[in-house]
C-alpha cells in the first residue's frame, strides 16, 4: 500500500480479456542485416469514443496499448515516447498498474541500463526473464522493479520515425525465456502501436503523470453483487477490495473494526490516507510488488498502540483483495511463515522511515550516479520537487564571491537573469546569508519573508521557500532553493529531511562541477587540435564531421585533415589514437603535426617518418592512420594504411564497397616496418568515405557487415550534396545518436563534370 498524494486521476477500469560489376581491388562486402520487413496486413479495430465519434489521437494509442497487453498475455504494459531535445524516454500511457506506482520509471534516460532504453538504442526486442536481475534497476538507483517479473521492450518505429518503446510485463509464473512466437507477438504489437502514433493528426503530448488506460469491465447482475457482499460479511476476518489505483471499493464490517475506522470513512479513500500508520516505506514496497508483479504479498503492521495486524494482498488484473487478521504473538504462528516466505515481520513504530525519508534514501543512490551539473539539476527537478511538493528549484554555485545559477526549474527566464550573479552579501534573497551562516532557512509565507527580505517575494512571486546551504568539508559550494506556489508550514521532520538532502546535493554538485570543468578543458584542447576549416581545392569537394563519444570525457584521439600541397595535389589523412583522455588528445596533436611536416612525400614515407616520431616520444599508445596523396591532374590517389579501416569507394559504373587495401602495422609498434601503397583511380563523380572505427563498431555487431550497410546507403544517396550526405551517413550508422566511441568521417569527391 504505497503512500500517495491526496489528489489522483480517476480510477482505471478493470481490463477485460478480451548490382553491377565489382570495383577494382575492392573488398566484396559481406551480407548485412536484412532490411526491416514491412508489417503485414492486420485487422484494425475502429475505436470510438463514448459519444460515438472518432477517437482522439491519444485514444488510438491507448487502444493499441490495451490490444498489445491482451494479445501477448501480459499483465501490464506502457508506452514510452522520446522527449524533444533530450536523450530520454517519457512514459505517456500505462495499462494494468496504477499510475502512482510508476513514479520511479516515468522518465528514463536513453543511456540507462533499462530494457526500454536498450530496445531503443539497439533497435531490437529486449527480454528480461523473471530471474534476470539485469535491466531491472530503475534509472539513478530509484526503487527497482519487483523481482520475479518478466519484461519485454520493443522499439516503436514506423514511417522512418523512431517514436520510443513499448514495455510489457508478465507475472513470475512466466518461463525464464520467451519463445520465438512470443517475441514475434511483442514485435507485432509494437508495430501496431507505432502505426497508431503515425496515424495521429498532431504531435503526441507527453503527459505528466502518464494516462491510465483500461478496458470496460463486463457488467455484473445486482443480485450477484449482493451475494458477494453477504459472503464477505459472514467471514470471521476482515476483507478489503482495492481497485488498481489503490482506492477502497469494498470494506467488511470486521475489517472496519480491525482498522478502527467507520466503513463510510474508508470507502473511496486509499488506506494510507485514512490510516496514517500504514504510510511506511516497507508497506509501500509490498504494495508496489503486489500491483506490478501480480504475486500475493503478506506482511504484519503494528496498529497503535499495540495491535498487530496481518495483511495479505491477492492481486489480479481487476484489483487487489486484502485479507486482514489479528497477528499471533511475536515469534510464533504466521510470523515464522512470513520469514520463510521472505516477507516482512512486525513493523514497529519508528522501525521504518516515512515515505519521504524512503525517497531520500533512494535519492542518495541516484545522486551518486549523476555526472554533470545538468544531471544533478534534472534529478532534483524530476524526483525532489514531486517528493516534497515543491513547485520551483534554483541551484546556484559560488563563483568569485557571487552566486551563479547553474540550473533552475519552475521560474521564468527573466527572473533567473535578475537573480544570477548576485553577490554573496546580497539583501535581495537569503541565499548569501544562508551560505555565510551554514544554516538552512525556511519561510512559510511571503509575509514572513518580507519582514527580513522585502524585495524577495516581489522578484519571484512564490509563497514559501526552503533555502538549503550546500557545504562540503566546511567549504560552501552553493545554495539549493525549493519554492512553493502556496504558503506552507515546514514540520520539524521535513526540515530535518531537507537538511539531510542539502548534504547529498552538495557532494553531487561539487563533483559535477569538477567533471564539467575537466570536460570543458579536454574538449577545448581537442577542438584546438582539429582543423577549424578545410581548404578549398578546384576539382575536389570535401566535408568532415567529428562526434565525441556519448559518455565519458567527450575527448578522444580521432583526427582528420586535408592539406593543400599545390593547385593540383592534396593530402588527406584520418586516424585514431588509442584511448579517451587528455593524453590521447595531446598525442593526436603531435601526430597531426608530424604528418603536416612530411605531407607531400610518398604515403609510405609519411607514415614511416610519423612512426619514428612516435618512437622518439616513447608513448605507450598506438595509432591507426590512413594517408592519401591525391593527384587531381592524374586523376588518381595513392593510399597507405597503418592498421586503419579501409575507405568506402563509390564511382560511376562500380559497386560501392570497401577498398581492399594491403594494411600496414599500427603506428607505434615498430619504427622499422614498411607500409604498402595502393593506387585508386579517381574518375569524375568518385566519392571516397574515410572514417574511424567508431562509425561501424558496436557491441554485438560485425564491423564488416556494418561497413557494407554503410556502403549501400552511400550508393543510394551518392547524388546528394556532401553536407547532407555526410549527415545522412551518420544518422544511418547511429540512428539513436548513442555511440560509445568517438567518430570522425571525411568525404572526398571529384565533381562529375571532371
Amino acid at each position: 500500500m504505497a503512500p500517495s498524494s491526496a489528489r489522483s486521476p480517476p480510477p482505471a477500469r478493470s481490463a477485460g480479456r478480451p548490382p553491377g560489376p565489382p570495383a577494382p581491388r575492392a573488398r566484396r562486402p559481406r551480407r548485412g542485416r536484412r532490411p526491416r520487413a514491412a508489417p503485414g496486413p492486420v485487422a484494425r479495430r475502429r475505436v470510438v469514443s463514448a459519444r460515438g465519434e472518432e477517437p482522439r489521437d491519444a485514444d488510438r494509442v491507448d487502444a493499441a496499448l490495451v490490444d498489445a497487453v491482451h494479445r501477448t498475455g501480459a499483465c501490464a504494459g506502457g508506452v514510452y515516447l522520446r522527449e524533444d531535445g533530450a536523450p530520454a524516454l517519457r512514459l505517456v500511457a500505462v495499462s494494468g498498474v496504477p499510475v502512482e506506482s510508476t513514479g520511479p520509471w516515468r522518465r528514463v534516460p536513453l543511456s540507462a541500463p533499462l530494457a526500454v532504453g536498450e530496445a531503443v538504442r539497439e533497435d531490437r526486442v529486449v527480454w528480461v526473464g523473471p530471474e534476470d536481475d539485469t535491466a531491472r534497476a530503475s534509472p539513478g538507483g530509484t526503487p527497482h522493479l519487483p523481482d520475479h517479473l518478466a519484461l519485454a521492450a520493443a522499439p516503436l518505429h514506423a514511417a522512418d520515425r523512431d517514436w520510443g518503446a513499448l514495455l510489457l510485463m508478465w507475472p513470475e509464473q512466466h518461463p525464464e525465456t520467451a519463445t520465438r512466437r512470443e517475441r514475434g507477438a511483442v514485435a507485432a504489437a509494437a508495430r501496431r502501436v507505432a502505426r497508431a502514433l503515425d496515424d495521429s493528426a498532431s504531435a503526441p503530448v507527453l503527459p505528466d503523470p502518464p494516462r491510465p488506460v483500461a478496458s470496460t469491465p463486463a457488467p455484473s447482475p445486482q443480485g450477484a453483487q449482493q451475494a458477494a457482499v453477504d459472503y464477505v460479511e459472514r467471514l470471521p476476518e476482515g476483507a478489503l477490495a482495492l481497485d488498481l489505483e489503490g482506492r477502497i471499493t469494498l470494506v467488511s464490517g470486521e475489517a472496519a473494526e480491525l482498522l478502527g475506522l467507520d466503513a463510510r470513512r474508508l470507502l473511496g479513500t486509499r488506506p494510507w490516507q485514512s490510516l496514517p500508520w500504514l504510510e511506511t516505506a516497507v508497506v509501500e514496497d509490498h504494495y508496489r510488488t503486489a500491483v506490478v508483479s501480480r504475486a500475493p504479498v503478506s506482511f504484519t503492521v503494528l496498529r497503535p498502540p499495540r495491535e498487530r495486524l496481518r495483511f495479505e494482498l491477492h492481486p489480479d488484473t481487476s484489483g487487489i483483495s486484502v485479507r486482514i487478521t489479528r497477528a499471533p504473538a511475536s515469534g510464533t504462528g504466521r510470523r515464522a511463515t512470513d520469514r520463510a516466505a521472505g516477507t516482512s515481520g512486525a513493523l514497529l513504530p519508528g522501525a521504518a522511515p516515512t515515505g519521504r525519508l524512503y525517497q531520500l534514501v533512494h535519492l542518495a543512490a541516484a545522486l551518486t550516479e549523476t555526472v554533470a551539473v545538468r544531471d544533478v539539476v534534472d534529478l532534483l527537478a524530476d524526483q525532489v520537487l514531486p517528493a516534497f511538493g515543491a513547485d520551483g528549484l534554483v541551484l546556484s554555485a559560488t563563483d568569485a564571491g557571487r552566486l551563479r545559477i547553474t540550473g533552475y526549474h519552475g521560474y521564468p527566464r527573466e527572473t533567473i537573469e535578475r537573480l544570477d550573479g548576485l553577490p554573496l552579501d546580497t539583501v535581495l534573497t537569503p541565499a548569501g546569508q544562508v551560505l555565510a551562516d551554514g544554516r538552512p532557512s525556511f519561510f512559510a509565507s511571503p509575509g514572513e519573508m518580507a519582514r527580513r527580505y522585502p524585495d524577495a517575494p516581489r522578484i519571484s512571486g512564490k509563497q514559501a521557500w526552503a533555502f538549503l546551504p550546500l557545504i562540503v568539508s566546511g567549504r560552501p559550494v552553493g545554495c539549493c532553493i525549493l519554492s512553493y506556489d502556496r504558503p506552507r508550514t515546514f514540520s520539524a521532520e521535513e526540515r530535518a529531511v531537507l537538511t539531510s538532502l542539502a548534504g547529498l546535493v552538495a557532494q553531487a554538485l561539487d563533483r559535477a562541477r569538477l567533471y564539467d570543468t575537466t570536460r570543458a578543458l579536454a574538449r577545448g584542447l581537442q577542438e584546438a587540435l582539429l582543423p577549424r576549416t578545410l581548404p578549398a581545392l578546384p576539382g575536389l569537394e570535401v566535408a568532415a564531421r567529428y562526434l565525441p563519444a556519448s559518455h565519458g570525457m567527450d575527448v578522444g584521439g580521432d583526427f582528420y585533415d586535408v592539406i593543400r600541397l599545390d593547385p593540383t595535389t592534396a593530402a588527406a589523412v584520418i586516424g585514431d589514437v588509442q584511448g579517451h583522455n587528455v593524453a590521447a588528445a595531446a598525442l593526436m596533436g603531435q601526430v597531426r603535426t608530424a604528418i603536416h611536416a612530411t605531407a607531400g612525400a610518398p604515403p609510405d614515407q609519411v607514415l614511416m617518418r610519423t612512426n619514428r616520431v612516435l618512437a622518439d616520444l616513447e608513448t605507450d599508445l598506438l595509432v591507426s592512420c590512413l594517408y592519401l596523396h591525391i593527384d587531381l591532374a592524374a586523376r588518381e590517389a595513392l593510399l597507405a594504411s597503418a592498421g586503419h579501416p579501409p575507405p568506402l569507394l563509390h564511382a560511376p559504373g562500380l559497386r560501392c564497397g570497401a577498398l581492399a587495401l594491403d594494411p600496414g602495422p599500427l603506428l607505434g609498434v615498430d619504427p622499422s616496418l614498411a607500409f604498402p601503397v595502393d593506387t585508386v583511380p579517381l574518375a569524375p563523380g568518385t566519392t571516397l568515405a574515410l572514417y574511424t572505427d567508431g562509425l561501424v563498431e558496436t557491441p554485438g555487431t560485425d564491423p564488416e557487415e556494418a561497413a557494407g550497410e554503410l556502403a549501400r546507403h552511400l550508393a543510394r544517396h551518392a547524388a546528394r550534396e556532401l553536407d547532407p550526405l555526410i549527415d545522412s551517413l551518420l544518422a544511418h550508422a547511429r540512428p539513436t545518436g548513442h555511440h560509445t566511441d568517438d567518430i570522425a568521417l571525411l568525404l572526398l569527391r571529384t565533381p562529375p563534370n571532371g
